[in-house]
């Protein structure tokens, strides 16, 4: 055993020299010099510290999720999932949102995408194109205008129950109020662009709300004063401007005849005490005469 021991000691402690030369004249161009132990020593030191930069190096980095696998459990990966999930739905939500409050603001700037009777000479056009769905109607819609369909359709504020006849037969299965009674002193012309009936009446008569639906503007515009504008079901909209004064918020559910505001003669475009009135259905201005008696 004794000789053993002297015999590894022996070569434990032999000095070795690894020299560097130069491939083509030999010249020596470095030399370490060292005991064999020195050298085990050295290497094993510089696996260990390797091996420990590795493990740090995976386990700071995301190299951990393909190395070693998610350290989330089943139901903490579910839940992050649902997350994302929820987050993604938020998105589209809220774009659709802003998509549906740019299409308020083009109807109250009194932008249509095209009249009515252009859309009727489209779809005679259509060559007996196939029918689609109720609710699914969006020939010759705008991006906008689907994208008002989709948030209607989707159960989001400010919808009601569309007519059940309404796909047959459009808006004219509704049966309409009339928002105030009194002298029409200016029709509803779409190539003039006055999308609208004007009423004359006198100052502070009441406004009636032509039918069910949800307030989704009230507010104070500099060119047609006070405004309030209802959306209802089937993607109908109803507009009523220049008002002396309004009773009703946004968000408020108001019934078919209930007082909504009182006429009045306010924005720079109004010409004396009168209601400008307008309907707009997918995205299209109507002429409320075809509907309504005032």
């Amino acid at each position: 055993m004794a000789k053993h021991k002297n015999k590894l000691s022996k070569i434990l402690n032999s000095r070795y020299k690894v020299v560097v030369l130069h491939e083509e004249t030999f010249e020596e161009k470095a030399a370490f010099r060292g005991k064999l132990w020195y050298w085990i020593t050295g290497a094993v030191s510089a696996a260990i510290v390797l091996v420990a930069l590795t493990v740090v190096l995976i386990r700071a980095t995301s190299l951990r999720e393909y190395v070693i696998g998610s350290s989330l459990s089943g139901y903490e990966r579910s839940a992050l999932l649902e997350a994302y999930a929820r987050i993604d739905s938020m998105e589209q939500v809220a774009q659709a949102h802003d998509r549906y409050l740019n299409n308020i603001r083009q109807v109250i700037s009194g932008q249509a995408g095209e009249t009515p009777e252009e859309a009727s000479d489209e779809q005679a056009t259509g060559n007996g194109a196939a029918a689609t769905p109720s609710g699914n109607l969006d020939v010759g819609l705008s991006e906008d205008e689907l994208a008002l369909r989709e948030l209607v359709e989707s159960g989001a504020p400010y919808d009601l129950p569309e007519n059940p006849g309404s796909a047959r037969t459009g808006i004219s299965s509704y049966t309409f109020y009339s928002p105030i009674k009194g002298i029409i002193s200016s029709s509803f012309s779409a190539k003039e662009q006055h999308y609208a009936v004007d009423i004359a009446v006198k100052q502070n008569e009441p406004v009636r709300a032509t039918l069910s639906g949800h307030v989704v503007f009230a507010s104070y515009t500099p060119e047609t004063g006070y405004v309030v504008i209802l959306q209802h079901g089937n993607n109908l909209l109803s507009l009523y401007k220049h008002c002396a004064s309004i009773i009703k918020k946004v968000g408020s559910f108001v019934r078919g005849g209930e007082v909504i505001a009182f006429a009045g003669d306010t924005g720079e475009l109004s010409t004396g005490p009168h209601l400008h009135f307008e309907l707009w259905y997918n995205g299209n201005p109507v002429n409320p005469t075809d509907y309504i008696a005032f």
